[in-house]
Protein backbone atom coordinates (compact mmCIF):
# COMPACT_ATOMS: atom_id res chain seq x y z
CA UNK A 1 0.00 0.00 0.00
CA UNK A 2 0.91 3.66 -0.85
CA UNK A 3 1.50 4.64 2.50
CA UNK A 4 2.39 8.31 1.12
CA UNK A 5 -0.42 8.53 -0.92
CA UNK A 6 -3.18 7.43 1.95
CA UNK A 7 -1.63 9.88 4.15
CA UNK A 8 -2.23 12.70 1.69
CA UNK A 9 -5.66 11.60 1.24
CA UNK A 10 -6.44 12.48 5.12
CA UNK A 11 -8.51 15.77 5.43
CA UNK A 12 -6.97 18.74 6.99
CA UNK A 13 -8.31 20.15 10.13
CA UNK A 14 -10.50 22.66 8.44
CA UNK A 15 -12.04 20.03 6.66
CA UNK A 16 -13.15 17.68 9.51
CA UNK A 17 -16.95 18.03 10.18
CA UNK A 18 -18.23 20.70 12.49
CA UNK A 19 -19.72 19.23 16.37
CA UNK A 20 -22.28 21.00 18.16
CA UNK A 21 -19.68 21.98 20.70
CA UNK A 22 -17.37 22.99 17.94
CA UNK A 23 -19.91 25.41 17.30
CA UNK A 24 -21.09 26.44 21.00
CA UNK A 25 -17.47 27.37 21.52
CA UNK A 26 -17.33 30.15 18.40
CA UNK A 27 -21.03 31.61 19.11
CA UNK A 28 -19.27 31.83 22.80
CA UNK A 29 -16.36 33.57 21.18
CA UNK A 30 -18.66 35.81 19.19
CA UNK A 31 -20.77 36.79 22.22
CA UNK A 32 -18.00 37.65 24.48
CA UNK A 33 -16.87 39.85 21.40
CA UNK A 34 -20.66 41.23 21.08
CA UNK A 35 -19.73 42.18 25.11
CA UNK A 36 -16.62 44.08 24.40
CA UNK A 37 -17.73 46.08 21.43
CA UNK A 38 -16.04 44.58 18.68
CA UNK A 39 -19.14 43.74 17.13
CA UNK A 40 -22.26 45.39 16.56
CA UNK A 41 -25.54 43.62 17.23
CA UNK A 42 -26.22 43.23 13.51
CA UNK A 43 -22.68 41.47 12.61
CA UNK A 44 -23.21 39.57 15.93
CA UNK A 45 -26.40 38.23 14.87
CA UNK A 46 -25.19 37.52 11.54
CA UNK A 47 -22.53 35.98 12.35
CA UNK A 48 -23.95 33.75 14.59
CA UNK A 49 -26.74 32.54 12.06
CA UNK A 50 -23.35 31.52 9.74
CA UNK A 51 -21.94 29.63 12.63
CA UNK A 52 -25.31 27.58 12.98
CA UNK A 53 -25.39 26.52 9.31
CA UNK A 54 -21.73 26.39 9.27
CA UNK A 55 -20.65 22.46 8.25
CA UNK A 56 -16.65 22.36 8.28
CA UNK A 57 -14.21 23.68 11.05
CA UNK A 58 -12.88 26.06 8.40
CA UNK A 59 -16.10 27.70 7.79
CA UNK A 60 -16.49 28.49 11.80
CA UNK A 61 -13.33 29.77 11.59
CA UNK A 62 -13.89 32.48 8.91
CA UNK A 63 -16.47 34.02 11.70
CA UNK A 64 -13.99 34.10 14.37
CA UNK A 65 -10.36 34.75 12.41
CA UNK A 66 -10.59 38.69 13.02
CA UNK A 67 -11.59 38.24 16.88
CA UNK A 68 -8.47 38.08 19.31
CA UNK A 69 -10.61 35.22 21.24
CA UNK A 70 -9.86 32.90 18.27
CA UNK A 71 -6.27 33.28 18.48
CA UNK A 72 -5.88 32.87 22.48
CA UNK A 73 -8.01 29.38 21.67
CA UNK A 74 -6.31 28.35 18.45
CA UNK A 75 -9.52 28.86 16.14
CA UNK A 76 -12.16 26.86 16.49
CA UNK A 77 -11.13 23.29 16.27
CA UNK A 78 -9.50 24.50 19.58
CA UNK A 79 -10.59 22.25 22.97
CA UNK A 80 -12.64 24.68 25.60
CA UNK A 81 -9.38 25.60 27.93
CA UNK A 82 -9.40 24.49 31.50
CA UNK A 83 -9.93 27.27 32.91
CA UNK A 84 -12.75 28.75 31.09
CA UNK A 85 -13.08 33.03 30.15
CA UNK A 86 -16.74 34.88 31.26
CA UNK A 87 -18.01 33.24 28.21
CA UNK A 88 -17.55 29.64 28.76
CA UNK A 89 -20.48 27.73 29.89
CA UNK A 90 -20.45 24.31 30.93
CA UNK A 91 -22.18 22.08 28.49
CA UNK A 92 -25.09 19.99 29.18
CA UNK A 93 -26.93 17.31 27.21
CA UNK A 94 -29.69 18.30 25.00
CA UNK A 95 -33.19 18.49 26.17
CA UNK A 96 -35.70 16.49 23.22
CA UNK A 97 -39.62 17.14 23.07
CA UNK A 98 -41.02 14.41 20.93
CA UNK A 99 -44.87 14.20 20.19
CA UNK A 100 -45.53 10.75 17.95
CA UNK A 101 -49.37 10.46 17.54
CA UNK A 102 -49.47 12.83 20.63
CA UNK A 103 -48.75 16.14 21.78
CA UNK A 104 -46.06 17.77 23.67
CA UNK A 105 -45.52 21.06 25.98
CA UNK A 106 -42.96 22.84 27.30
CA UNK A 107 -44.85 26.03 29.14
CA UNK A 108 -44.88 27.87 32.60
CA UNK A 109 -41.43 28.03 34.95
CA UNK A 110 -38.65 25.90 33.25
CA UNK A 111 -35.43 26.19 32.29
CA UNK A 112 -34.70 26.35 28.88
CA UNK A 113 -31.50 24.19 27.78
CA UNK A 114 -28.90 25.72 25.17
CA UNK A 115 -30.01 23.26 22.38
CA UNK A 116 -33.18 21.83 22.09
CA UNK A 117 -34.86 19.29 20.09
CA UNK A 118 -38.00 19.41 18.71
CA UNK A 119 -39.59 16.57 16.83
CA UNK A 120 -43.63 16.66 15.50
CA UNK A 121 -44.55 12.82 13.82
CA UNK A 122 -48.19 12.93 13.33
CA UNK A 123 -48.33 15.22 16.72
CA UNK A 124 -47.77 18.58 17.79
CA UNK A 125 -45.00 20.36 19.67
CA UNK A 126 -45.47 23.54 22.07
CA UNK A 127 -42.83 25.59 23.29
CA UNK A 128 -43.65 27.93 25.00
CA UNK A 129 -40.39 30.49 26.91
CA UNK A 130 -42.47 33.43 27.96
CA UNK A 131 -41.88 31.94 31.60
CA UNK A 132 -39.16 30.15 30.91
CA UNK A 133 -35.94 30.35 32.91
CA UNK A 134 -32.94 31.77 30.49
CA UNK A 135 -29.66 30.23 31.83
CA UNK A 136 -27.96 31.23 28.32
CA UNK A 137 -27.33 33.93 26.18
CA UNK A 138 -28.38 31.63 22.74
CA UNK A 139 -30.87 29.19 22.92
CA UNK A 140 -31.06 26.80 19.93
CA UNK A 141 -34.18 25.33 18.76
CA UNK A 142 -33.97 22.41 16.48
CA UNK A 143 -37.65 21.46 14.93
CA UNK A 144 -38.43 18.97 12.76
CA UNK A 145 -41.92 18.38 11.72
CA UNK A 146 -43.61 15.24 9.77
CA UNK A 147 -46.94 15.57 9.44
CA UNK A 148 -47.32 17.72 12.42
CA UNK A 149 -46.70 21.27 13.97
CA UNK A 150 -43.90 22.80 16.15
CA UNK A 151 -44.83 26.06 17.64
CA UNK A 152 -42.58 28.28 19.64
CA UNK A 153 -43.35 31.23 21.11
CA UNK A 154 -40.65 33.60 22.69
CA UNK A 155 -41.18 36.51 25.17
CA UNK A 156 -40.63 40.27 23.93
CA UNK A 157 -37.46 41.03 25.27
CA UNK A 158 -36.34 38.14 23.90
CA UNK A 159 -34.58 37.89 19.90
CA UNK A 160 -35.82 35.06 17.70
CA UNK A 161 -34.17 34.50 14.79
CA UNK A 162 -33.99 31.55 12.55
CA UNK A 163 -34.84 29.83 9.36
CA UNK A 164 -35.09 26.17 7.71
CA UNK A 165 -37.02 24.49 4.64
CA UNK A 166 -40.11 22.51 4.16
CA UNK A 167 -41.83 20.08 1.58
CA UNK A 168 -45.58 20.62 1.19
CA UNK A 169 -45.65 22.72 4.30
CA UNK A 170 -44.65 25.45 6.18
CA UNK A 171 -41.92 26.58 7.89
CA UNK A 172 -42.16 30.53 9.45
CA UNK A 173 -39.66 32.48 11.99
CA UNK A 174 -41.11 35.41 12.55
CA UNK A 175 -37.69 37.80 13.02
CA UNK A 176 -37.96 39.66 16.46
CA UNK A 177 -34.91 41.98 17.64
CA UNK A 178 -35.11 42.77 21.34
CA UNK A 179 -34.66 46.58 22.35
CA UNK A 180 -32.40 45.31 25.21
CA UNK A 181 -28.95 44.98 23.47
CA UNK A 182 -27.78 41.95 25.39
CA UNK A 183 -31.19 40.02 25.61
CA UNK A 184 -31.07 36.13 25.05
CA UNK A 185 -31.78 34.88 20.98
CA UNK A 186 -33.61 32.12 20.33
CA UNK A 187 -32.80 30.52 16.79
CA UNK A 188 -34.90 28.03 15.55
CA UNK A 189 -34.14 26.03 12.25
CA UNK A 190 -35.14 22.42 11.14
CA UNK A 191 -37.44 21.07 8.44
CA UNK A 192 -41.14 20.51 8.00
CA UNK A 193 -42.83 18.06 5.51
CA UNK A 194 -46.09 17.84 5.02
CA UNK A 195 -46.30 19.80 8.55
CA UNK A 196 -45.78 22.99 10.17
CA UNK A 197 -43.49 24.94 12.18
CA UNK A 198 -43.96 28.38 13.85
CA UNK A 199 -41.59 30.98 15.58
CA UNK A 200 -42.81 34.08 16.92
CA UNK A 201 -43.02 36.58 19.84
CA UNK A 202 -45.60 36.33 22.31
CA UNK A 203 -47.28 39.92 22.64
CA UNK A 204 -47.44 41.27 26.37
CA UNK A 205 -44.91 38.60 27.76
CA UNK A 206 -41.85 39.72 28.86
CA UNK A 207 -38.85 38.07 31.48
CA UNK A 208 -37.95 40.73 33.47
CA UNK A 209 -34.88 39.10 35.02
CA UNK A 210 -33.66 37.12 31.97
CA UNK A 211 -30.26 39.45 31.58
CA UNK A 212 -29.30 38.73 35.51
CA UNK A 213 -30.17 35.12 34.72
CA UNK A 214 -27.82 35.06 31.80
CA UNK A 215 -25.19 36.54 34.18
CA UNK A 216 -25.26 34.34 37.42
CA UNK A 217 -25.18 31.49 35.20
CA UNK A 218 -21.82 32.71 33.12
CA UNK A 219 -20.28 33.20 36.64
CA UNK A 220 -21.24 30.13 38.62
CA UNK A 221 -19.68 28.14 35.46
CA UNK A 222 -16.44 30.13 35.81
CA UNK A 223 -16.40 29.73 39.40
CA UNK A 224 -16.75 25.97 39.22
CA UNK A 225 -14.01 25.45 36.97
CA UNK A 226 -11.62 27.61 39.07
Amino acid sequence: MDLHKHASAAPSTAELRASDADRDRVADMLREALAEGRLTSEEHAERVEGVLAAKTVGELDVFVRDLPAAHRAGGAAAPAPGRPTAGAIPAEPDENVVAVFSSAVRKGRWRANRRIHAYAVFGSVEIDLSEAVFEYQQVVIKAFSVFGSVDVRVPENVSVRGAGGCVLGSFEVHTHDSTEAQAPVVYVDGWAVLGSVEARPKRGKIVADILDRVQRRVEKGVRKHL
